[in-house]
């Protein structure tokens, strides 16, 4: 999920660059989700290896 994350960032940057204003909020959405979504498993499985 991590790298997922960090795809969609970098291409939220590269078409921020190109002047994709669509596509970088797009991405950049994505990349949002990803993220949270990575970071929620993660605490999740954390939490659920020590018991």
């Amino acid at each position: 999920m991590f790298r997922w994350a960090i795809i969609f960032a970098v291409i939220a940057l590269i078409a921020s660059l190109f002047g994709f204003s669509g596509i970088a909020g797009v991405s950049k959405s994505f990349a949002y989700i990803f993220l949270v979504v990575a970071v929620i498993l993660f605490i999740f499985g954390f939490i659920s290896r020590k018991t």
